[in-house]
């Protein structure tokens, strides 16, 4: 559906959530309002926005005519790997090449329609996502958060922005860095005339990466990363920033037509959010990422037994 119909955002709307008046000025429901803005239908100036991005006065809206197609997460039969369940939450370890939940493109086949089929139900009012309190990249692997009541879904989006849940991911990156350690403390925003794409842009939101060199191959490196920020791509711009890139990035890599990208969340630490109970969650590296790093220490003679054992170290 392409944009049909169009109006500016008079003054009484300033400041309004996008969504908000785009149903203001459209007719439209808010539910329906934010699906359209989620299925890139609608846009704000032309160009793609998020639904809470504040609009201004002139600002043009554009919408289609015709009704959103009615998306929901429907319950589906796929595989789940799960690491941690209990009556308020879950954790699970999401395979390379799963998205996490319905969105134009991709009806089904996600990880939302796979715990639904597991819990029969998840909060939030998002029939789009519910449950989901962060996200990983369709192309990275690893451990997910997924509330499963109410009071968890709260808590834990507060704790999430207070930065009280510690991620780790390990990466096999293009290159080799000269220190062992390092922080990225750079802005991360929408590419100029590329909506899809992700950069470094001056005025774009605070990204804070820290990253620890576990072993140097050859051309790779293996490296150990922890987020102080949860931007979108976040991991892999600040990585191509700095002109490591993830191996087999299908967007940020040098060479996108490689196995896979090789990015996983291995290790989730939190304090549960109705209990209290400290939690420290691990998910194993996945088959293809094993199989990479014993070709790596093949060709450059290394011991392989030996290599993992150090890079599974629990010192970071």
């Amino acid at each position: 559906m392409a944009p049909e119909l169009t109006a500016s955002v008079p003054a009484e709307l300033a400041g309004e959530r996008f969504d908000v008046a785009l149903a203001r000025l459209s007719g439209l429901t808010r539910s329906q309002a934010q699906l359209l803005v989620r299925q890139g239908v609608a846009l704000l100036g032309g160009r793609h926005a998020a639904p809470s991005r504040k609009v201004a006065p002139g600002d043009e809206i554009s919408w289609p005519a015709r009704e959103p197609e009615h998306l929901h997460a429907e319950p589906q039969d796929l595989p789940l790997e799960i690491v941690f369940e209990d009556e308020h939450l879950m954790v699970v370890d999401k395979p390379r090449g799963q998205v996490v939940h319905p969105a134009a493109g991709h009806r089904d086949g996600t990880l939302v329609n796979a715990v639904l089929h597991h819990v029969g139900s998840l909060p939030g009012g998002d029939l789009l996502r519910p449950g989901i309190v962060h996200r990983l990249d369709k192309d990275t692997s690893g451990l997910m958060l997924v509330a499963k009541s109410e009071v968890a879904f709260r808590r834990l989006q507060k704790m999430i922005a207070a930065r009280a849940v510690h991620r780790t991911y390990d990466a096999l990156v293009q290159g080799a860095p000269k220190a062992g350690s390092g922080t990225i403390d750079r802005p991360i925003g929408r590419r100029a005339g590329d909506r899809q794409r992700f950069g470094v842009v001056p005025g774009g939101r605070a990204a804070v990466t820290h990253w620890q060199l576990r072993r140097a191959l050859g051309r790779e490196s293996w490296l150990r990363l922890q987020l102080e920020t949860g931007r979108t791509h976040q991991i892999r711009v600040h990585l191509q920033s700095i002109g490591l890139p993830v191996v087999g990035d299908p967007v940020y890599g040098r060479d996108p037509r490689g196995a896979g990208q090789l990015l996983h969340a291995v290790r989730l630490r939190l304090e549960h959010p109705v209990t209290g109970e400290q939690l420290s969650l691990f998910a194993p590296w996945p088959a293809d990422m094993l199989e990479h790093l014993e070709g790596l220490c093949a060709s450059q003679h290394l011991d392989f037994g030996e290599v993992v054992g150090q890079i599974g170290r629990e010192d970071s």
